[in-house]
């Protein structure tokens, strides 16, 4: 029996981690919506609006032909895509703090400009505005998610799957990302997946290519994940662990007032900043940066 994709269950890499760090804050982050509002919760915060910003930038390319990716500076792009996130809607506590993120963010601007490397080639455009797929259409679960590159490989007529990094910390291994990524790619595009890599912008001129996961052992652990997140909303039991942690304490600052509205992101959610973050950012973050 065919399901109806508005009625099942759409999971991604990021509502996934959420559940698995703390299900309080996957219910909080991809299901509560505010009372009054009617919307949903989004917390920005300076990492997620300098991650945010360098992605567009660089995704802009893959839809321009190769002999034009280049002709702009992106740097120029850069500064236009910033002002999307400048001041409070970007988390930024003040200029100074905004300045250093932005910088970082033109250092690795300007290091896709000075080693293009599989930038320069040909990509692959899955048509779909939000790539998805049904995991299981039996019990109505779906698989969504964007790639942030797919290089396109003539002499395999395959697929080199490229995940950009804005952060610092690598990767680890247990990481669902890109077992998502692949699963995404092979059942939204014709062409095989050969070939995996992370791209840490903040350290690597090229990116670093990382071992392809299994594909049927990934999605047997994306299915069982999925089946206690769709069990979970149907009990409606979405408890802390540790009854308050790192994960859902954002969410509960929201709740409690403790948050500053800041406007709407571009999906019409209620953007936020935790007001307890940004009075510690500045001691905090020479040491991050």
């Amino acid at each position: 029996m065919s399901q109806d994709k508005y009625s099942a269950l759409w999971v991604s890499h990021s509502s996934i981690k959420d559940f698995l760090e703390c299900p309080r804050a996957y219910f909080l982050g991809n299901v509560y919506k505010s009372p009054k509002s009617r919307r949903k919760i989004q917390i920005i915060s300076p990492p997620l609006s300098l991650g945010k910003v360098v992605h567009d930038v660089i995704e802009s390319l893959s839809v321009l032909p190769v002999e034009r990716r280049f002709d702009e500076s992106l740097v120029v792009r850069f500064d236009e895509s910033w002002k999307n996130v400048s001041g409070m809607r970007g988390g930024f506590s003040s200029e100074e703090v905004e300045h250093r993120y932005k910088q970082r963010g033109k250092e690795m601007i300007q290091r896709v400009m000075n080693h293009p490397g599989p930038l320069k080639n040909r990509a692959v455009k899955i048509r779909q505005d939000l790539p998805w797929y049904w995991l299981s259409e039996q019990d109505g679960i779906i698989l969504c998610g964007r790639i942030d590159w797919l290089e396109y490989l003539p002499e395999s007529e395959s697929v080199h799957i490229i995940d950009f990094k804005t952060g610092r910390e690598k990767e680890n291994d247990g990481s669902l990302q890109l077992p998502i990524y692949q699963l995404l790619a092979m059942n939204c595009q014709s062409r095989p997946v050969t070939k995996a890599s992370y791209w840490y912008l903040g350290s690597n001129d090229y990116p670093q290519q990382v071992t392809l996961p299994d594909a049927d052992t990934s999605r047997d652990e994306l299915l069982s994940i999925a089946g206690r997140i769709k069990l979970a909303r149907q009990l409606e039991k979405f408890a802390c662990p540790t009854n308050g942690c790192r994960a859902c304490r954002p969410y509960e600052a929201v709740l409690s007032g403790r948050a500053l509205h800041v406007g709407l992101d571009e999906y019409g959610k209620d953007l936020y900043v935790i007001q307890d973050e940004l009075r510690d950012e500045d001691s905090a973050d020479s040491e991050i940066l």
